[in-house]
């Protein structure tokens, strides 16, 4: 196996994190397909490198049932958990259009659409150098995506969480309404709790912490980001344990 140096050991397997509304584009909702087969490109890369990826992807394009005051919150977030096996669907394919191979792992039964999640099946997805896509969060309401990135990274034993967002990185402060606001390099995961910086929620973050998975934050939309933070071209903000 081909590896990426991390430090100062490999980087064998990651987890991508993937904005439902970065992918969306400009549009704010739905598929750019241009910008996905452009992740998709980039993730071949690294597959073909040796590196093994699973991917994570936000529900935020097709539904945000927590603005609403009309639907029990239970039910909004069921709705949630099926729009992010949506994305993961779309993507999925598209990923193998460009010539990868994947699979889709969910925690609830989607019939003859996804296969359910569990270790022992992503490490032999993983062996076979397929793409392994997360759908569906935890499975539970009340927990968020951010959650069920951090879960699925500890239990496959990921060595980083590599989040892709609209934003490059950390700040101490929305940089999109304060023009002032410091981007950190390196910030510990302790800082982003105490400080409440959001790189992800609460709950993820203490679950970060407690099982020192670090996280590294960057902009999906600067060109070839994902494999020039793989391969130590790194602009974004490292989280550290």
């Amino acid at each position: 196996m081909a590896k990426n140096s991390f430090r100062g050991g490999t980087m064998q397997r990651i987890l991508l994190k993937l904005s439902g509304e970065a992918l969306a584009g400009d549009k704010k909702q739905g598929f750019d397909e241009p910008t996905v087969r452009a992740v998709a490109l980039q993730v071949k890369q690294l597959v073909d490198a040796g590196t093994q990826v699973g991917i994570v992807i936000g529900g935020g394009n097709f539904w945000r049932g927590r603005t609403s005051e009309n639907i029990d919150r239970t039910k909004a977030d069921q709705i949630g958990m099926l729009a992010t096996v949506m994305n993961c669907i779309y993507v999925s394919e598209i990923f193998r259009s460009v010539g990868m191979m994947t699979n889709i792992l969910t925690p609830f039964e989607c019939g003859s659409f996804t296969k359910l999640f569990s270790k022992d099946r992503a490490n032999k997805y993983f062996a076979k150098g397929m793409v392994v896509f997360f759908a569906g969060g935890t499975g539970h309401p009340y927990f968020s995506t951010d959650t069920g990135v951090v879960l699925r990274a500890i239990e496959v034993e990921a060595d980083v969480i590599l989040l892709a967002k609209a934003v490059d990185g950390v700040y101490d402060d929305d940089p999109r309404s304060n023009p002032d606001a410091k981007k950190y390099d390196e910030v510990s995961i302790q800082e982003v709790i105490d400080k409440n910086l959001q790189v992800v929620d609460m709950t993820a973050s203490i679950l970060a912490r407690d099982n020192k998975m670090p996280m590294w934050v960057f902009g999906l939309n600067e060109e070839n980001s994902i494999v020039n933070t793989v391969n130590g071209k790194f602009n974004g903000t490292k989280v550290t344990v």
